[in-house]
């Protein structure tokens, strides 16, 4: 806290550059969200400013992403399905599973469990980061046709019988509340059902009408209705926010993209009075805390949701400690995760008294922040601050922004957060395991599997699913190593024996490591750390192998990450020992040769030793 003067004008710049980033991100995700393009500034704004006042990284921005709007729009659709489809109703439990996902964060980052996070194996994070995307992408083509089921008189007359027996069961409910015998005082029963009108009936239909077509199954059903029902205007707006998005980072990318598709589009619907949908009028004024979080808590209503609420907790703090390890390889800095939960808890439990959805690091704000010059937690301040004083003083304006255009952006978003590397490599991957008849790569296996669960049953047990079938699949793999090296005793970390006639002289040059066990998705967050511990003054680094016996695709791409940053520093690396596996694995993505050529890959250290006293000299 005591250098965050320190860099006043780069801070400004960059809070500043990644505020008006992230408004037509918030608005799109407030609406995507169901609670409107409010309640995603809302977020963004306090998210934002707490979250950088009490965080452990200080050039993080936060606020609504991706990954936590899928979750909360799933959320949302849910409680306001079970209360009747009032929003009203059902907004003060939405936000109270929001606070208490915020409390949680605030507690994982006291306990000190941020530091476990890392745990997570890569194809789990990259099935779930792919059905985010495909979640969105496919949540979003109904809006950007112009077509809404609730709107869509034929679709919704076709659940009226199925609305009238929820408000029937509903009646019958009531009455069990209350005392009411069914078979004792029929009249009540008959009385009250003889109330219900055709406007409640529509009006619950409506509901479940939305209900059927919401997520990314019910998206996929209602597609042909909406080929049917296209709204060409609605269509042309979102084509054209896509088209722009792409098209001007190829011309610029000193501006952001999105922005300028907002504007653009916005400008055109406005400019030449179309009859487009615009979003949900954004009120003016200061935001006023919801207080009816507190004033009608129940315990009850909440007890259904802790679990949801935990996952939300857990998920927030995989998206920012990941955007965390982002900032830190560009500031080359480390955050304090921990802290960073905290901060990310508070900012997130503030956001929902004040009626925002949830939010984490965001990536691309952090990026724009950093090279804009934002270096101290200011920035991030100044980010919210930002935000706030276009609410204030845009508000109005801002209502105006075609819900076409927001739809447009976020299948750009969709498209974006795809894992693509991840995809990318699995032609590439081993063949490791038999399901049936057919071979294929443990990695695709849980990648494919929390990419189908997360899109179209429960992100939640998704991502719980894949972390036991990986667990599974490494100790199955561990096991066997382990029974074929059973050999093998724990060493200490010192000169091996055939390291002992080594050049005095070229030890200042080279620097020699040994990698003992498995490089997998547990023991990755220490290896990236060896970069540190080569002196300035080496220019080889020989790498001892031959006792990793097994590397799955997170210690991959944490070995290619490191390579590649050794590349940058003209550090030569060379390989002693590789075993079989490992080879096979760097040579399907390309690190061997492209990185290690075959002449650096020695089968033992002596014929290491030989090359280096012919091409290593002594420079001191």
């Amino acid at each position: 806290m005591k250098n965050i003067f320190s860099n006043i004008k780069g801070d400004a710049f960059g809070g500043i550059t990644a505020g008006i980033v992230a408004l037509p991100l918030a608005l799109a995700f407030g609406v995507s969200s169901g609670l409107g393009p409010t309640a995603g500034l809302y977020g963004a704004i306090f998210i934002s400013f707490f979250a950088a006042l009490f965080g452990g990284t200080s050039t993080q921005i936060s606020g609504p992403t991706a990954p936590m709007t899928a979750v909360s729009m799933i959320v949302i659709a849910g409680i306001i399905a079970t209360n009747d489809g009032d929003v009203s109703k059902a907004l003060p439990v939405i936000l109270t599973v929001f606070l208490l996902a915020g409390l949680m964060q605030v507690g994982l980052g006291v306990l000190g469990l941020g530091k476990y996070i890392r745990y997570i194996p890569y194809p789990v994070v990259s099935g779930f980061m792919t059905a985010i995307g495909v979640i969105i992408l496919l949540t979003q083509i109904l809006p950007s046709l112009g077509y809404y089921p609730k709107e869509d008189g034929e679709f919704v007359n076709t659940f009226k019988p199925q609305a009238e027996e929820v408000i029937l069961e509903n009646i019958l409910k009531e009455e069990a509340g209350e005392g009411i015998l069914v078979l004792e005082n029929f009249k009540e029963t008959i009385y009250r059902a003889d109330e219900i009108s055709q406007a409640d009936i529509l009006k619950e239909s409506q509901t479940l009408a939305a209900k059927e077509a919401s997520g990314a199954l019910g998206a996929i059903k209602a597609i042909p209705k909406a080929l049917q029902n296209i709204n060409w205007l609605e269509l042309i707006l979102a084509l054209g926010t896509i088209f722009i998005i792409y098209g001007f980072k190829r011309i610029t990318k000193a501006v952001p993209s999105t922005l300028v598709a907002l504007i653009v589009m916005s400008g055109i619907a406005i400019g030449f009075g179309l009859n487009y949908r615009p979003i949900e009028e954004i009120p003016s004024g200061l935001p006023i805390p919801n207080l009816e979080i507190f004033t009608s808590f129940k315990l009850g209503s909440i007890t259904p949701y802790i679990f949801t609420a935990l996952t939300l907790a857990l998920l927030g703090a995989i998206d920012s400690l990941l955007t965390s390890v982002v900032a830190d390889n560009m500031t080359k800095t480390k955050h304090k995760p921990n802290k960073e939960l905290v901060g990310q808890g508070i900012g997130n439990s503030i956001a929902a008294v004040f009626g925002g959805i949830p939010g984490a690091g965001a990536t691309i704000r952090t990026v724009v922040n950093i090279t804009s010059g934002g270096k101290t937690k200011l920035s991030g301040m100044i980010a919210g601050i930002m935000l706030l004083i276009i609410l204030l003083g845009l508000g109005p304006l801002a209502s105006k922004i075609p819900a076409a255009v927001l739809a447009g952006i976020l299948i750009t978003v969709g498209i974006g957060v795809m894992d693509y590397k991840g995809l990318k490599a699995i032609p590439s991957l081993p063949k490791d395991i038999k399901v049936g008849p057919f071979k294929m790569s443990s990695e695709v296996l849980i990648m494919i599997v929390v990419l189908l669960l997360s899109t179209f049953w429960n992100l939640v047990y998704a991502v719980g699913v894949g972390l036991v079938i990986a667990s599974l699949m490494f100790m199955k793999k561990i096991g066997d190593l382990t029974a074929e090296r059973s050999d093998v005793k724990p060493l200490k970390e010192e000169v091996w024996a055939d390291e002992s006639n080594f050049p005095i002289s070229l030890k200042e040059e080279v620097f020699i490591k040994h990698l003992k066990g498995p490089l997998f998705f547990g023991s990755t967050s220490d290896f990236q750390q060896l970069t540190a511990q080569i002196p300035d003054t080496a220019k080889t680094v020989i790498l001892r192998l031959g006792r990793m016996q097994y590397m799955d695709q997170s210690g991959l791409y944490a070995m290619e990450d490191m390579l590649q940053e050794l590349n940058k520093k003209e550090v030569e690396v060379l390989f002693v020992g590789l075993l079989r596996q490992p080879k096979y694995m760097m040579e399907r993505i390309d690190i061997i040769p492209d990185l290690i050529p075959n002449e650096h890959i020695f089968k033992d250290f002596k014929a290491c030793l030989i090359w280096i006293r012919q091409n290593v000299k002594d420079q001191h």
